[in-house]
């Protein structure tokens, strides 16, 4: 009888053994799955100070690069190197710049509040916004900006509203909708949260661009803004716009 329990004990211990190795390999998988999910955690201490560049020549970016209510999207990275954002000069159904003003934008996720700084440039009609949506972070040319009389699909209502009068960004992905006009604030869901903005400053001396700053909710999926991602080469000074057809 003893016998019996001790070997009755061996193959509950081997047993056990078995539960706990098949638990710790399916552990180590589901550490590395979520390794892979999350990420890293590299970036920066502080905000850089970055010139806007064309792309395709490599030289400063002035506003005569930028077109006015452009279907296409101007694509730039900040604060890391691989954060892509909107360069949006905004305009009116006649094409005419239109001065946008600072705006205090309201985060319904939880009812804070910030500033969006308004247009910079000669006009003030330039806006830059985080290409990242809210909601699930489809990113640019999924999402995009609707230059003014196009309507929000599925809102017919809301397109005929003076909220969209100067054109709105809206995620192909699930519908979200913000206005670039108040700060990428939220129009449609399912979003929650508004765009992240963008503090440009511009030199009227030299007609030119900087991205320098961000304000608004962080940029979706990152722990902070100057983290989770790639920074730029140490020394960078610019960074460069691309123009991007959107369908």
């Amino acid at each position: 009888m003893a016998e019996e329990d001790i070997d009755q004990g061996k193959r509950n211990f081997l047993k056990a053994m078995a539960v706990i190795a098949a638990g710790a390999a399916v552990a180590g998988v589901v550490k590395g799955v979520v390794q892979n999910l999350i990420t890293p955690s590299s970036g920066i201490t502080s905000y850089p100070t970055l010139q806007l560049v064309n792309a395709t020549t490599g030289l400063p970016l002035h506003t005569s690069d930028i077109e006015v209510n452009s279907a296409s999207a101007y694509l730039f990275n900040y604060p890391l190197s691989d954060d892509p954002n909107f360069l949006i000069r905004l305009g009116d159904s006649s094409g005419k710049d239109v001065v946008v003003p600072p705006s205090t934008v309201t985060v319904p996720a939880d009812g804070s509040k910030f500033q969006s700084p308004g247009g910079v440039g000669p006009y003030s009609s330039v806006i830059s916004f985080s290409a990242i949506c809210q909601h699930l972070g489809c990113v640019a040319p999924i999402i995009h900006y609707y230059p003014p009389g196009n309507e929000i699909p599925g809102h017919p209502n809301l397109s005929k509203s003076s909220l969209v009068q100067y054109g709105f960004i809206h995620c192909n992905c699930h519908g979200s909708t913000y206005d670039p006009y108040h700060g990428a604030a939220v129009l449609t869901g399912p979003t929650v949260r508004p765009l992240p903005n963008l503090v440009l400053s511009y030199d009227a001396a030299t007609d030119t661009y900087y991205a320098r700053n961000m304000v608004g909710p962080v940029i979706y999926g990152k722990p902070t803004d100057l983290s989770g991602g790639t920074p730029f080469a140490a020394g960078t000074k610019v960074t460069a716009v691309s123009k991007v057809a959107v369908s």
